[in-house]
């Protein structure tokens, strides 16, 4: 079938589009003469009939036009001049309104596709702005996003998001709301982008030696954003807080880029220097559109030097998980415990020692017992010999109860909404409150301060907490036995003390140049087993035995025990900065992170570094929290696999343990130089995050844009925590204040 001639303008044509609709087909050109739109079909009817095919002038004399876009209905053609858009009827011949305010020319106009009254326009001016059509005012203007012009607008309306990128290759997500304002989500740099993921290809091809591999393998070129549509190369159905796995086609100067939107990743490029039949070596402008399937593109491509224009078909879904693990692993155990696996050690208890009879009757010493009781000459006569105890099977049964209550009969409810309010506000000290951690019942909470003391405070707050001192300098980790019935405390002073629930004094102390760093992220782990903690590049393993008994005479004795199990080192000998593992159920899996911005997974029942994941930030991860979930309510298994990090200038990343890939990303906190923590709620779809713009974010597990941002605090928020019994929310503050948030009574759930 011979090629569609369409004549009727008299200068050279500057811009072309195509309609939404499929019924009739229009397309609409512009020149400086006329703006004219054809409809296809009749147009190859009247050639057919030989006739020449005629369009409909809509416009004329507009000047240079740069871009054109119709609206959802075909019914308006927007069409960009110098700094002017001009809405025209597509139909007639009508200039509807004419939309004036840039500072400099237009580069493109795009109509808001679920509400067609809403028109995006940037410009040369490095802003976008957002019209309503009905008044013809400006609803929201960004301010100014980068040195280079912005040059087009996307939008994705399963997420209702708006995407703009510029000519140095930056790209921003914003999500655009009801009232029309818009809220930063994500910032993308497709040179950064294209570096890391060569950096992890390389990785998985050279292994260590990829440092000297990646060096001649990036070119830094300018990649201006001339065209985006959506696209799903990969589908993922493992896990339903995942099913949102929309991505992002950019096409610049050298290729094609496929951006992951939830984790601001690049997951593939298509570079034109890869193809040599191609007759396109520099793209001059695209033209991108989904084929029947997501995973395929058909992309329009003309040259900007030569005279050439291309059309390709691409099939992504073989480009999706190219530099993806390819074992996989999870926090369940798979295979029993092998023998020589450090998992299997036992603590020997210490048999109190006998002297050996060898006849004759040894020298005894004048005391015999080693508590010497008082003579109770100094004590008041006793006035009534015998006080019978009464309604003692009463008392039992009682105390049976109330223990048990609670912990049966509740349950975690897993429909209300996030918690936002705030109810309770302290000020607990002058210092900042760097940790935060619930016992698993919910009822107690702790505090690690930053002038080295232990608040334990009951979950309600209601009357004086319990302090524990005795760390030297800030303390840094807290967690509680499952058992709840001790507690651990590390500290930057290079120690570990274990506290027995109620008792003043520490029952082990771990320190005295025992270890030449700080302890970080020290934990009890395998169902209480062990004690877990790194200094250094040292992952320390340690089995121990609580003994909460005194001698009235040597009372600075340490009866409790601690042997060392293992000692393990990280593959690059660097320090690990926060470490995290199961303890709830048995799990051979730990997460390491290392001052080296990696993510190494270690195998205790192997005792190896299972793989390690390079470069996982941009910074050096502070913070490692798993979905450990809660004893009051039920995940899906594969949930209890994700897992946040947060690095500074960088945000909070989720990642799958069972493909060690990151899913989504929430960047929308202000995090510089503080490492502000993030947590999980006990029933997984909340994620809360500190902020250093005094502020807590509460996200949606299954968006990177944020949920809700609680109230502004006196300080920098730096530590967050959930109850795990009740949907509530402590954060604490860098100038030591505590606040807790519950969600609101009348508030619509999330589902």
């Amino acid at each position: 079938m011979p090629p569609l001639l369409l004549t009727g303008h008299h200068g050279e044509i500057s811009a072309m589009t195509f309609g939404q609709r499929s019924n009739p087909v229009l397309l609409c050109s512009a020149s400086a003469d006329y703006i004219i739109v054809w409809d296809i079909e009749l147009c190859q009817k009247r050639v057919r009939e030989g006739k020449v095919a005629a369009g409909t002038v809509i416009g004329t004399v507009l000047g240079e036009v740069v871009h054109l876009s119709f609206c959802v209905s075909d019914e308006r053609v927007a069409a960009c001049s110098g700094a002017s858009v001009h809405i025209l009827s597509s139909k007639r011949k009508e200039v509807i309104s004419s939309l004036t305010g840039h500072l400099g020319h237009l580069t493109s106009a795009e109509f808001c596709p679920w509400n067609e009254d809403i028109l995006i326009t940037t410009s040369e001016d490095r802003t976008f702005k957002v019209w309503d059509l009905k008044t013809g005012d400006v609803c929201y203007q960004s301010f100014v996003l980068s040195a280079s012009p912005l040059l087009s607008v996307f939008f994705l309306e399963d997420t209702r998001y708006l995407i703009t990128g510029s000519t140095d290759g930056q790209v921003w997500c914003f999500s655009l709301h009801d009232d029309h304002k818009c809220h930063l989500v994500t910032k993308m740099d497709l040179q950064k982008m294209e570096k890391r993921h060569h950096q992890r290809c390389m990785y998985q091809a050279f292994g260590s030696q990829a440092g000297e591999a990646e060096k001649s393998a990036v070119v830094d070129t300018a990649k201006p954003v001339f065209k985006m549509a959506s696209c799903s190369p990969f589908i993922d159905t493992n896990n339903e807080h995942l099913k949102d796995n929309s991505c992002l086609c950019v096409g610049s100067s050298d290729g094609l880029y496929v951006v992951d939107l939830a984790t601001s990743e690049l997951v593939t490029a298509l570079y034109f220097k890869d193809y040599p039949n191609l007759s396109i070596t520099m793209a001059g402008s695209w033209s991108i559109s989904p084929g029947q399937e997501k995973s395929r593109m058909v992309c329009l491509v003309s040259s900007l030097f030569t005279p050439h224009v291309a059309l390709l078909e691409l099939h992504l879904c073989d480009k999706g998980r190219i530099c993806a693990s390819a074992e996989g692993f999870s926090v369940f155990p798979s295979s029993p415990l092998l023998l020589e696996s450090p998992l299997n050690a036992e603590l020997k208890k210490k048999e109190p020692s006998h002297p050996k009879k060898k006849g004759g009757i040894m020298e005894q010493p004048l005391v015999f017992h080693s508590k010497v009781k008082s003579s109770g000459y100094t004590s008041a006569p006793r006035r009534n010999m015998f006080s019978p105890k009464t309604n003692i099977q009463q008392n039992s049964s009682s105390k049976k109860s109330n223990k048990n209550t609670g912990l049966l009969l509740r349950d975690y409810p897993a429909d209300r909404p996030a918690p936002t309010v705030p109810r309770i506000h302290l000020n607990v000290a002058n210092k900042p409150v760097y940790c935060l951690q619930y016992s698993g019942d919910g009822k107690k909470v702790l505090c690690g301060l930053g002038d080295s003391s232990v608040f334990l405070y009951k979950s309600s707050f209601i009357g004086t907490p319990a302090i524990y001192t005795g760390h030297d300098k800030a303390v840094c980790s807290l967690s509680w036995s499952l058992s709840r019935q001790w507690w651990l405390s590390a500290s930057e002073d290079q120690s570990v003390r274990v506290w027995g629930h109620g008792c003043t004094e520490p029952a082990i102390i771990m320190g005295n140049s025992l270890f030449s760093k700080p302890i970080r992220g020290a934990q009890f782990y395998y169902l209480d087993k062990f004690l877990l903690f790194a200094s250094g590049s040292f992952l320390h393993l340690y089995l121990y035995n609580v003994d909460m008994t005194h001698d009235d005479i040597k009372r600075y004795e340490q009866r409790s025990v601690v042997k060392l199990a293992k000692c393990l080192t990280t593959t690059t000998a660097t320090d690990i900065n926060a470490l995290s593992a199961v303890n709830d159920f048995f799990s051979y899996i730990i997460l390491l992170c290392s001052s080296d911005r990696s993510i190494q997974v270690f195998d205790m029942n192997k005792c190896t570094v299972a793989s390690q994941v390079p470069n996982a930030h941009s910074r050096a991860i502070h913070c490692i929290t798993q979905n450990k979930g809660s004893i009051f309510s039920t995940q899906a298994p594969e949930s209890y696999n994700l897992f946040l990090t947060s690095a500074v200038t960088d945000g909070v990343k989720m990642w799958d343990l069972r493909t060690l890939r990151c899913v989504r990303r929430y960047e929308n906190h202000l995090n510089r130089c503080h490492p502000c923590s993030s947590a999980i709620s006990p029933c997984g779809r909340f994620i809360a995050s500190g902020s250093e713009d005094n502020c807590a974010y509460v996200y949606d597990i299954r968006n990177s844009s944020y949920l809700h941002k609680l109230q502004k605090q006196s300080d920098t928020v730096i530590s967050v925590a959930f109850n795990p019994a009740i949907p509530e929310l402590l954060t604490g503050t860098l100038d030591g204040r505590l606040r807790l948030f519950e969600p609101s009574s009348g508030g619509p759930s999330v589902s």
